[in-house]
């Protein structure tokens, strides 16, 4: 990757400046556009191009907006394949949440844990992700309106902040179209505001989207969606503790909450189910302990995180990263070796 492409990361600027960046592949030789875009945003994302992707033509451009702990980004771009892998989230600092507001375009085929969002009649207008979790798509054509957001904002509203990552929203409810105004409006008055109306403005804007999105997850609004919030996060937790147990399932979550089965399932719904969601963060865990214990034995990670034998964890690594766990070690090595 170029050296010389700046961070997206979130930087300590004096509180309430400006920082205004922008990058556009058309000074590039029309075979070199792709590349350079994706030397540019390789740091966040991986971009995966086919040999096709390479013979056509190419157009993208961003301008980027920084206030203090908040980033702003405005892009437009021709369609592409997008993939934030384990391997890439081990070597990189970006940890925010990010939500995307499509005013042209959109994504389709987003793919987060075990799941895939198939095409639809129309392509998901705003979408969110925890960059601290993997994902795929394919995002078409657009113009896309990009904020960088501290997990505190997304708190707010989310207990457990990783349970928005994957969620999208169609822009049809009268709060989605309130979003996609003001964010629209955001980016055309953006270059002339001073500092502090700008913080205040994308600020509003993250609110907006996490209040949208608890609203869709029933997380907002009255006592009783607070209570289910605060349920949910606890379970949430009580799985994270005891993901080293053999016996931790559904039933074991049920007893330790003396709560009805159908609650449980309905609060997981989004997740695949429970059983899904116990097995992601075992694999999850395991792709961390891999990267953090290089000389520990496949197996002794299997058995560490509940698997019954390293055969069955193989496999179940392999559906969910598509590629054994010593390949992803291996390549995750390389990766930290290149980068140091």
């Amino acid at each position: 990757m170029n050296s010389r492409v700046p961070s997206f990361d979130v930087l300590a600027l004096p509180a309430h400046d400006i920082a205004h960046s922008r990058f556009s592949v058309a000074g590039e030789a029309p075979q070199r556009r792709l590349l350079a875009w994706r030397d540019r945003v390789g740091h966040i994302v991986d971009v995966l191009p086919s040999r096709a992707d390479l013979e056509r033509p190419f157009q993208a451009s961003i301008d980027r907006f920084q206030v203090g702990d908040l980033v702003f980004t405005d892009c437009r771009s021709d369609l592409m394949q997008l993939d934030r892998s384990l391997a890439r989230i081990s070597t990189d600092r970006v940890r925010d949440f990010v939500f995307h507001v499509f005013l042209e375009g959109g994504v389709d085929n987003l793919a987060v844990r075990n799941a895939t969002r198939e095409s639809a009649a129309a392509p998901a207008r705003i979408v969110a992700l925890d960059m601290n979790q993997p994902f795929r798509m394919q995002r078409n054509a657009c113009r896309v309106l990009t904020f960088f957001v501290p997990a505190a904002l997304v708190q707010e509203v989310f207990p457990d902040p990783e349970a928005i990552h994957g969620r999208t929203l169609d822009g049809s409810t009268p709060m989605e179209r309130l979003i996609v105004e003001h964010v629209a409006t955001l980016s055309q008055t953006i270059h002339t505001m001073p500092g502090a109306e700008a913080d205040d403005a994308i600020r509003a804007a993250g609110r907006l989207l996490v209040a949208a999105f608890g609203r869709q997850a029933r997380l907002s609004g009255d006592t009783r969606a607070a209570g289910r919030a605060a349920i949910f996060g606890q379970i949430r937790r009580y799985i994270q503790a005891h993901l080293g147990e053999d016996d931790l399932s559904p039933e074991s979550v049920l007893a330790a909450f003396d709560f009805p089965r159908p609650t449980l399932y309905r609060l997981f719904q989004h997740e695949g189910g429970v059983n899904a969601y116990i097995r992601h963060q075992r694999l999850r865990r395991a792709a961390d302990d891999l990267i953090r214990h290089p000389h520990l034995a496949v197996v002794e990670v299997a058995y560490g995180l509940g698997f019954k034998s390293a055969s069955d964890f193989t496999r179940a690594f392999r559906r969910a990263f598509d590629m054994a766990p010593l390949d992803f070690r291996a390549m995750v090595s390389r990766k930290i070796a290149q980068a140091l």
